[in-house]
């Protein structure tokens, strides 16, 4: 079972990227020892991954379920998709009592059968859903708790950094409230980037966003736009990712996904062309960073022909 003294315990990271390097470097401030396992290190894409380990005594496990051999704590952070995969992965080896906290935006029918996986090997299964985007706050991220075990994590959470709020001993209802807030969120980022990019091709820009202003004048419509094009560039595969998950979780709800299925065609569109290379060579200190969103709707702008007018009706 694992420690009392959350100092104490072996922290595993399944999911070395953004999010992961950054928990690691915060709980390696607070003197955790902390093991991480991602699967680029077995595509030969883990250079990157191993100077970062290195740089703070990160240990890297070769796989899923040597890290869950020695975690007293496994967190998953990957992409949406892999939430259940990496729960099947881990359980065979998942020590007696240890707790795994299933950071990953993913549907309540989803996280409900990564517990299943989990409890069944004797783990201790609660789900985690972070109610904003991680960088700005770090490990301190606003993080809904939910599942049966949910409140005794808590005060270990707590103790290794992070800011955890319990939502619910049900499973499920801490995501269903971050997936229904994302159906919000990623929706705006999606309208923007379109409305954006549509307003600046139609040179009607200035006018829009001075009604928004009008209509809504405690944002920026300027800053948070750049933001969005920044963020959605740069994660949009994340976040499309994300936001399928989105969608189910309106399924499972007995409603058709019509406004968070068009958000995730919009961000993975958004990915394919970061994949691309239109907005610049993705690593480099001037990918996505651009403080006017124009740059980045003229270069979506420019990977299409101008539409040509319909013929005049007679």
């Amino acid at each position: 079972m694992a420690s009392s003294a959350p100092t104490d315990w072996q922290v595993g990271l399944v999911g070395y990227g953004e999010v992961g390097r950054i928990l690691a470097e915060d709980l390696r401030r607070q003197r955790a020892a902390v093991r991480a396992y991602d699967t680029k290190l077995d595509l030969g894409q883990g250079a990157a991954l191993r100077d970062h380990a290195a740089v703070h005594g990160v240990r890297l496990a070769a796989t899923h379920a040597e890290l869950a051999a020695g975690a007293d704590l496994i967190v998953s952070a990957v992409t949406a998709s892999q939430a259940v995969p990496v729960a099947q992965a881990c359980a065979p080896a998942v020590k007696k009592g240890a707790w795994f906290l299933d950071f990953n935006s993913a549907s309540p029918g989803a996280k409900q059968r990564a517990a299943a996986l989990i409890d069944a090997a004797g783990g201790r299964y609660v789900e985690g859903a972070v109610m904003t985007s991680v960088p700005p706050y770090r490990i301190k991220v606003p993080l809904l708790l939910g599942g049966p075990q949910a409140a005794a994590l808590a005060p270990h959470l707590a103790a290794l950094g992070f800011a955890p709020k319990v939502a619910s001993e049900k499973l499920g209802v801490a995501s269903a409230t971050k997936m229904c807030r994302s159906v919000m969120i990623k929706g705006l980022e999606a309208m923007v980037i379109e409305s954006f990019t549509a307003a600046r091709a139609y040179g009607v820009e200035d006018a829009v966003l001075a009604s928004l202003a009008e209509t809504f004048p405690g944002i920026d419509w300027e800053k948070q736009g750049a933001y969005f094009f920044q963020r959605v560039i740069e994660h949009g595969r994340r976040r499309a990712e994300e936001v399928r998950e989105v969608a189910e979780t309106v399924r499972e709800a007995g409603l058709t996904p019509w406004s968070a299925s068009g958000t995730a065609e919009r961000q993975a569109w958004i990915a394919d062309l970061a994949d691309a290379g239109v907005f610049g060579a993705r690593g480099t200190a001037g990918f996505a960073r651009s403080a006017d969103w124009r740059t980045e709707a003229d270069r979506i702008l420019a990977t299409k022909p101008s539409p040509e007018p319909e013929d005049s009706q007679q």
